[in-house]
């Protein structure tokens, strides 16, 4: 059933890139220590030395971020373990800490099958156990949350293509409907923004509700792609605490803190295209 679903999605989405200046408005760019405030649990993700995505802090030692941000892009093969590197609060060439990744799970459904599968984006999760916890007042995980229903506020913080040195943010997105596991948002993203998190704001805080997986168009608007969490995040909890997934035995990342000195980075968000 959900693939019939998803089917009947793909018919009504045309997921291709969007120009860079629609995908923009409306987002503001967290560039001082003072406007990022709160966020500093979202980092950039380093996905070997080609590419990033963006991931968030659920727990001391836990990011969340998208499962296809797990693969290369042009070979389809996994990214060493060794080789990802996260960033809380990267900001202008600094963070509020740097931690390599000890294992990083899945859900045992979802299979890598390049760019362009649309029934991916229902499982599009990954969840990542750091070396070290992180362990200061200035970052503060965030609590996750049910994926609210159709009209509900909501707001996404990511890096992407052109504003990779700073988080930007926007709240006024919301969602549009719900269907098979997946999520349609009026939100603004782009390469890059590839496990962004997706937050409801209401008396606790900002809660993540969703992971954003991909872009795409409907009847000519842009939208972007999510994976409703609840699921997906039950089933690699379990993971992580029955040791499964892929381990990094060094628990260290092989180039922590380089390749940052005006090197050309290939974007790392393998967004669904048909």
């Amino acid at each position: 059933m959900r693939h019939a679903i998803l089917s009947a999605l793909a018919g009504a989405l045309c997921l291709a890139g969007l120009p860079l200046a629609a995908q923009e408005s409306g987002l503001t760019r967290m560039s001082t220590s003072d406007q990022g405030r709160g966020w500093e649990a979202v980092g950039r993700l380093e996905m070997g030395r080609k590419s990033f995505c963006t991931g968030a802090l659920i727990a001391p030692d836990l990011v969340l971020t998208a499962a296809h941000c797990l693969y290369h892009m042009d070979s389809g093969a996994p990214v060493e373990i060794d080789e990802i590197e996260f960033r809380a609060g990267w900001r202008e060439g600094r963070a509020e800490a740097y931690r390599g990744v000890r294992r990083a799970v899945t859900h045992p459904d979802y299979v890598y099958k390049g760019r362009d599968q649309l029934d991916r984006v229902a499982l599009d999760v990954a969840l990542l156990q750091l070396d070290r916890p992180i362990r200061t007042i200035r970052v503060t995980p965030f609590d996750t949350a049910e994926t609210p229903g159709e009209g509900a506020a909501v707001g996404v913080v990511s890096y992407a293509q052109d504003r990779a040195e700073a988080p930007s943010y926007e709240s006024g997105c919301e969602v549009m409907e719900r269907r098979g596991g997946v999520v349609m948002l009026t939100c603004s993203v782009d390469f890059g923004s590839s496990g962004a998190p997706v937050f409801t704001i209401g008396a606790k805080g900002p809660q993540v509700t969703s992971v954003v997986s991909a872009k795409a168009t409907m009847q000519g608007r842009p939208v972007a792609l999510g994976t409703e969490l609840g699921p997906v995040l039950e089933v690699l909890m379990a993971e992580i605490a029955r040791g499964g997934g892929a381990l990094n035995p060094g628990g260290t990342v092989r180039f922590l803190g380089g390749g940052m000195n005006g090197e050309r980075r290939e974007i790392g968000a393998r967004f669904v295209k048909p």
